[in-house]
Parts: structure tokens; sequence; C-alpha cells
């Protein structure tokens, strides 16, 4: 089934005539088309039975001979798409009454100039509907999503493989994304993040200059695009022995992790999976130290709909992939973070993931 129908059978359903699309992830999931234009309009317009997208003439080969478009509408720069848009539905004769659009993506200034193209229209927002269709992944996606989890854990190992005494974390992270390149990785899901000791306190910390020493710990998050598609993984291993206190935080974590992992199956809510992996870390002492969400969905983005975080009432169905990452940061001490994320299946739930989650101890090497 095209990732079209769905939404045009909810079109029908709640009597939309249109909707406007121009979210990149958005796009190339109902097209297949992928492609970054910047401050161009790059947009999917969707009616209840055809299709029509708005180009740039510099994209405008590529889109043709890949979208089985009805109409395809082209501007060059200093061309206004909006124009050629108004004149395409009078052509057209097409009357439109309400339009759909994503209040979550849609800029101001592009809002404004529907609301001078399309006139006397009625815009509902369909951030929520499109949320839902995209975090119920098929068949495809997710076998693709395996891949790209496969990938990530490979990334992983070229990481941990590369540690050795007084490499820093920029010259690591180096390693891992020269080794994924010459495997066909174009493009990682994010910034790489390689942390060694307690740099890793930070959740959202940077790669440096520090260099490693034998009694840290090394948090590495990373993930890759594949066919288009994202994945995220993060181990923290430890190099050399290291403190008591970094083991009993690590187990912590790690329990929190899989506890929750554990737990996931359709029905569970998002807010109850991060009760369950912040209790343990809380009942441990820990909890004014776990400072983030459990989890966030993925897909084509590497950040997307469902919201794994505290009270968060979504009721998690078959087909939705998430992250579970349950961490600790005490700031200047020690910080661990644990991450799998995975497909909800008819009973439970399967990693993208198979890196061992039981703490890594890299020998020491000069």
């Amino acid at each position: 089934m095209s990732n079209l129908t769905p939404f045009q059978t909810h079109m029908k359903n709640k009597n939309l005539d249109l909707l406007y699309i121009d979210d990149p992830s958005t796009v190339a999931y109902l097209t297949g088309y992928q492609s970054n234009p910047h401050e161009r309009v790059l947009a999917v317009l969707l009616f209840q039975d055809t299709l029509w997208m708005i180009v740039p003439a510099l994209e405008y080969a590529s889109v043709k001979g890949a979208v089985p478009v009805d109409r395809l509408i082209s501007y060059e720069d200093g061309q206004s798409p909006w124009l050629f848009l108004k004149e395409a539905l009078s052509e057209e004769e097409i009357s439109i009454q309400t339009v759909g659009i994503h209040e979550l993506t849609l800029s101001v200034t592009r809002y404004r100039a529907l609301l001078s193209t399309l006139e006397k229209v009625t815009f509902v927002d369909i951030t929520e509907m499109t949320q839902h269709l995209q975090a119920i992944k098929q068949a495809h996606e997710i076998d693709i999503m395996k891949e790209a989890g496969a990938l990530a854990d490979l990334a992983l190992k070229i990481g941990m493989d590369a540690l050795k005494t007084n490499i820093t974390e920029e010259e690591v992270v180096s390693i891992i994304e020269s080794a994924m390149k010459k495997r066909g990785v174009k493009e990682m899901s994010f910034d790489t993040m390689v942390l060694f000791g307690s740099n890793a306190a930070s959740p959202h910390g940077s790669p440096g200059n520090n260099p490693l020493q034998p009694g840290q710990l090394v948090l590495f998050d990373l993930g890759v695009v594949h066919k288009g598609y994202t994945s995220d993984v993060t181990r923290t291993v430890a190099y050399g022995h290291v403190s008591q206190q970094s083991k009993d935080v690590y187990q912590v974590v790690l329990t929190a992790q899989e506890q929750a992992q554990a737990s996931v199956r359709p029905g569970i809510t998002a807010g109850e999976l991060d009760s369950i992996a912040r209790s343990v870390i809380e009942e441990a002492g820990y909890g004014k130290f776990f400072t983030h969400r459990l989890g966030h969905g993925l897909g084509m983005s590497v950040h997307e709909y469902p919201n794994i975080a505290p009270s968060d009432q979504t009721v998690i169905e078959k087909g939705f992939c998430f992250s579970l990452e349950p961490g600790i940061y005490i700031e200047n001490e020690v910080g661990v973070r644990i991450e799998d994320c995975i497909v909800v299946t008819e009973n439970g739930c399967e990693a993208f993931t198979h890196t061992p989650k039981d703490l890594i101890t890299i020998e020491v090497k000069s």
C-alpha cells in the first residue's frame, strides 16, 4: 500500500480538500523523494485523488523521473512558486475550502503565502495525524531500520577498537565517521558523540581534545542514515578498571533500561514506560541526575513521534519505533547512558541494535 493511501483516506473522512506539506522528511515519506531544498519551496500538494508537487527548477528533472506525480509545478530562483500555484489551480478549476497544514513545521512566512494564494479557506492542523501515520512503520521500513541498526553496531565496534591512552574524543569521532563513509554511509544521524570520563556527565556534551586515560568511562552516542532511515544507539564502556562508583551507576542505568525494554508492549503508555525506568533510578538515589525523557521516536528523522516522557498519555501501538535511553549524569564525576531503539511487536518489542549492554571493559593500550 502506498504511503499516500492512508493520508488520502483521512482526508476523505475529515472532508479535507488539500494537504500542503513541505517538511522534507514527510515529503520523502509520501513520495520517496529525498531532498534538502534549504530556503526553497519543495512541497507536496495532496488532493483526495491526485498528487501535485511544487519544486525548484533545479530539481525538476530529478522529481519528474522519481515521483509519479499528477502535476509538477516548477519555478526558477527569483520567481514566485505561489503565483504558479494560483495559476495552476485556476487552470484546473479546482475549488478548495479546507486545507490541512502541518503546524509544527510550517513557517509563518509560508503560512502567510498560503493565506494569500488560496484565499477564503479554512486551515486545519494535521500534525497529530501525520505523526501517528508515520509512527506506525510498515514491514519494508522496519527492514531498512534493522540494516541501519546493524551499521550503528558496526560504528560502535570501530569506536571501541580505536580507544587507546591519550587519544582524543575528536580523534575517535573522526575514525568512526571516516570508516563508515568507506562503507557507503553518506551521513550520520546526528553529530557523533564520544565523551570521556566526567565529560560524559553532560547529556549533550561535545567531543573535544580531552585525552583518554585509564580508569575512565567512555560514552558513545551515534547513528547512521541508511536508505533514508535513521538509527541511534548509546553505549558506555570502561577503559581499563573504573571506580566502584562508576560500576554502581552503570548497573543502575542498565537495570532501568532493561526493565523498560522488557515492559514494552502495545497498550502501555509512553509515560508508564518512562516511569518504569525512572523509578529504578529514583529508588537507587539518583533521581535528580536523570534529567531528560526516556526516549523519542525515530524513522526518517532521528527525533520524531512518539515522545517517551513523564506523564505522556500516548498509547503505544504495534509498529511504533522509539528509543529507550535512561541516563545518570553527576556533574564533574560520572555520566552513563545506555540506549537501544526498538520496534513494538504484537507482544513486546525487538531492538535494532545488539551490542552487549553489560559493562564492556576495553583493555588499556598505549
